[in-house]
């Protein structure tokens, strides 16, 4: 696994940031993490260059400007992650919600499964989410619903942030043309994967909520996806 990068994007996660590194690289010694954190307040970034004595070289940070939205803290991973010939790169939250544990499992299913996309989903058998008040449950579960009836996906968790991509799919998607930096950019980047006929598999995980720091959900981000999806398919079909 030495050509395989975890991207972990930060504000405000000193609470968790240390021990999450540290699960990921108890996983495999030649896993590698960026931290890509958006000069958070609680001096994030510092706990992490602190580490990266430790860590030399397989510890790397790029710090932005401001707080600029989940999905350009991605496309700016990707790109970093794409100049330093990464073959397997990993989308992972910080807040231990996304098990370390699973790093390998989502690995082999690219590496030796023939994915070129691999899944950490939450809902391909069932319901497996831990921690969630029931509303929240059900509105991921059903926004994946609506998600997979509006796109034709044949996605279960479409809205899922625990991912592995092979470097070719990230190469073969124009990165500067992503359009959604919040919730929905999980499922443009899904949808794009999908439209380009790449194959897409689904991995069992359980999903635990937070336990240490603040979730960054809001309304406009939710609304950004049910009212993005429509505009992202109907201009995929005006394309054909």
């Amino acid at each position: 696994m030495t050509d395989t990068v975890v991207i972990i994007p930060t504000y405000n996660e000193i609470e968790n940031i240390e021990a999450i590194i540290r699960a990921v690289f108890s996983q495999s010694e030649a896993i590698h993490v960026l931290i890509v954190d958006d000069n958070s307040p609680d001096l994030t970034g510092l706990k992490v260059k602190e580490l990266q004595k430790e860590f030399p070289e397989r510890l790397f940070l790029e710090v932005r400007k401001e707080k600029s939205g989940l999905g350009t803290a991605y496309i700016h991973g990707f790109k970093w992650c794409l100049k330093k010939h990464y073959q397997y790169i990993f989308e992972m939250d910080a807040d231990f919600s996304h098990d370390p544990k699973d790093l390998v499992r989502l690995h082999a299913a690219c590496h030796v499964g023939g994915a070129d996309l691999a899944i950490g989903s939450r809902y391909i058998t069932g319901v497996n989410v831990v921690n969630w008040p029931m509303s929240r449950v059900l509105m991921s579960y059903f926004a994946s619903r609506y998600v997979r009836i509006i796109t034709g996906m044949k996605i279960h968790d479409t809205t899922a942030g625990y991912v592995c991509y092979k470097r070719k799919v990230l190469e073969t998607i124009n990165l500067d043309k992503v359009k959604f930096i919040g919730y929905a950019f999980q499922i443009e980047m899904k949808f794009k994967t999908y439209l380009k006929k790449f194959n897409i598999i689904e991995v069992p995980v359980v999903f635990t909520d937070r336990t240490q720091g603040v979730s960054k959900l809001s309304s406009g981000i939710i609304s950004e996806a049910i009212f993005g999806v429509i505009a992202m398919r109907l201009k995929s079909l005006f394309k054909k």
